[in-house]
């Protein structure tokens, strides 16, 4: 009988083990957001957003599923919202860390995000989304790492590296958010130039703080790349080294050898380098797409590739880049980054167990990001419509109001451009577990990036000129990449499938700051009427009211609690587990205490 409990106990074991891989672990944060000046990346006076005194911040390094707690106390002095570039909120979209779901936190107050890092892997990022934050710093890496069960498509490597990699302004984010009601700031004024990790480039003076990586002659390393910047897409390159595309933004991509990489505003990729050269040091150099730089333009950014125990600096010439203007260059590029097909993620199961080939469409959008002059102000905008933020985010507004005195559903054109410049709460309806087309087209002569929340999108499809029906059959619909952030070039198009199956308020949006500032967003709210919380999840507890929802005023308790009496705090084991455990003990006790009687 002993025996068979202890074949209990170990089943329990195992059990308690899959349930909890399965839900993955409870990570908590605190983090403290603030304003620092002496940080100086460019060497000006300058405002800088922290978070516990880091610039970028902190690394978020979590395994699918797990359930993290991130307590944000905004010690800056104006509200603040932190989102989470990429991962999905699936069901959650209370999470989501945008102006048309949650309210922001207030000066000197604290708000504790709680989300699942649900059925994903890959690399991300987060950043402040309001009041032109995310041109002060406020960002920081996320890594999701597959679960232990699920093999990754390629060695372990040596170590990883996060680069976050974005342009940067000479002046302060309060100062650019003042000017952008000027047309020469919202449609010219560029960046200074481009950080790495927030540090200088290493060409200025060696005394100058600039990013390093040390790395093992003959190991491989991960680069997890992500272009953090408010305007320019990035080519990135490492003298003499090749670079390994493996991932983007939680999708393994067909293994492919670049010299470099284009990276747009937004995006994130992995990459394997092996340190196969001699043991020196060589240059890491990440430059702006459509401008004309030197290898002395200030404008570059440059870090350094280090080989353990080198004694010999970099030297030559920066390695060179594709011509930043060669646009045809980068979308060939584009079009080779596909789905691996026949490894899994986040799941056992292949990536490419299911194509886009043969989905029924049930709708579909045609949406033009171009610049808008309204009431003498610069404005960028969707179909001539640019987005005027309420009070009330949009969520709350659902909830509460069902989106009366908010926002008028469909009340815009999706699939033409109005024909009068309009400010408007744009909000369309994403019909539930619906396969969407969405046409992206460009109407500037930059590169734009858009990205939807929410989602992975399938990218089916790059074009220059008008899109017409016509040109579904260039599609790529057998092994398109899922991602969610898609490059539009100039006077282009860009066309991705979305399945609708995440109800919630969604934001899609332009990923250049200036432009999403200015109006080029729009949210897509995907509703399921039936009430069961599991299809979507109820607000959180510790939901923030603001605009016209007034908080509940807090009932009385009918047993108040006396003063310094403790309150029991709950186990941290999830529920069922404890119910597991409990059930083992009561049988084995059973077993183990029954009289026994002879015959």
């Amino acid at each position: 009988m002993v025996n068979f409990c202890w074949w209990l106990i170990i089943f329990g074991t195992v059990l308690t083990l899959a349930i909890a891989t399965a839900n993955g672990e409870d990570v908590f944060f605190e983090w403290h957001v603030a304003i620092n000046t002496s940080i100086n990346p460019v060497s000006v006076d300058q405002q800088v957003i922290t978070i516990n005194g880091m610039f970028p911040g902190p690394l978020i390094n979590v395994t699918t599923n797990d359930n993290l707690h991130i307590n944000v106390f905004n010690d800056m002095d104006e509200p603040l919202l932190m989102t989470w570039n990429g991962i999905q909120q699936r069901l959650n979209s209370w999470q989501d860390g945008v102006s048309g779901t949650n309210c922001p936190i207030q000066p000197n107050k604290n708000w504790t995000y709680v989300f699942q890092t649900k059925d994903q892997i890959g690399t991300f990022f987060y950043y402040p989304s309001i009041n032109f934050h995310k041109a002060g710093g406020g960002f920081g890496p996320i890594r999701v790492n597959n679960r232990i069960v699920i093999p990754v498509p390629f060695p372990k490597p040596e170590a990883e590296f996060d680069l976050l990699i974005g342009d940067w302004y000479q002046t302060s984010f309060k100062d650019i958010r003042s000017a952008l009601n000027t047309s020469c700031m919202a449609y010219h004024t560029f960046p200074y130039k481009i950080l790495m990790n927030g540090k200088n480039r290493y060409l200025d003076s060696p005394s100058t703080p600039h990013e390093s990586f040390t790395v093992k002659q003959g190991s491989t390393y991960r680069f997890r790349i992500s272009n953090v910047g408010i305007a320019w897409s990035i080519n990135f390159r490492i003298q003499n080294h090749q670079m390994l595309v493996v991932e983007t933004e939680g999708s393994y991509t067909d293994q492919i050898m670049l010299d470099s990489l284009d990276i747009h505003v937004g995006q994130s990729y992995s990459v394997l380098v092996t340190a196969d050269q001699n043991a020196i040091d060589y240059y890491i150099v990440a430059s702006p797409k459509m401008i004309n730089v030197t290898d002395n333009s200030t404008i570059l950014a440059v870090g350094v590739l280090h080989y353990e125990n080198s004694t010999t600096p970099p030297n030559g010439p920066l390695p060179g880049g594709p011509d930043p203007f060669d646009l045809q260059f980068s979308i060939t590029q584009a079009k080779k980054i596909r789905w691996n097909m026949t490894t899994g993620a986040a799941r056992p199961n292949p990536q490419g167990t299911f194509n886009v080939t043969n989905v029924t469409l049930s709708q579909i959008f045609i949406l033009e990001g171009s610049r808008a002059d309204i009431n003498g102000f610069p404005r960028y905008s969707i179909n001539n419509i640019s987005y005027f933020t309420p009070e009330t985010p949009l969520k709350l507004a659902d909830q509460f109001f069902n989106g009366s005195g908010v926002y008028e559903l469909d009340q815009y054109p999706i699939n033409y451009t109005s024909s009068v410049s309009i400010n408007g709460t744009f909000v369309v309806s994403g019909i539930h577990k619906g396969w969407l087309e969405i046409v992206l087209k460009n109407n500037l002569e930059v590169i734009d990036s858009w990205h939807l929340n929410g989602f992975g999108f399938y990218v089916v499809g790059f074009g220059d000129g008008e899109w017409s029906p016509e040109l579904r059959s260039t599609y790529n619909l057998y092994d398109p990449v899922v991602r969610s952030t898609v490059q539009v070039y100039p006077k282009g198009w860009s066309a991705i499938y979305v399945y609708l199956d995440n109800p919630g308020m969604w934001n899609l949006r332009s990923q250049r700051l200036k432009n999403w500032y200015l109006g080029q967003e729009l949210y897509v709210r995907v509703y399921d009427a039936d009430p069961n919380p599991a299809k979507e999840r109820p607000p959180p507890n510790n939901l923030l009211f603001c605009g016209m929802v007034d908080p509940p005023t807090p009932s009385p308790s009918p047993f108040p609690i006396p003063p310094n009496v403790p309150v029991p705090v709950p186990a941290s084991a999830p529920p069922t587990q404890h119910i597991l455990w409990s059930c083992i003990s009561l049988i084995c006790c059973i077993l183990l205490v029954r009289p026994t009687y002879r015959q």
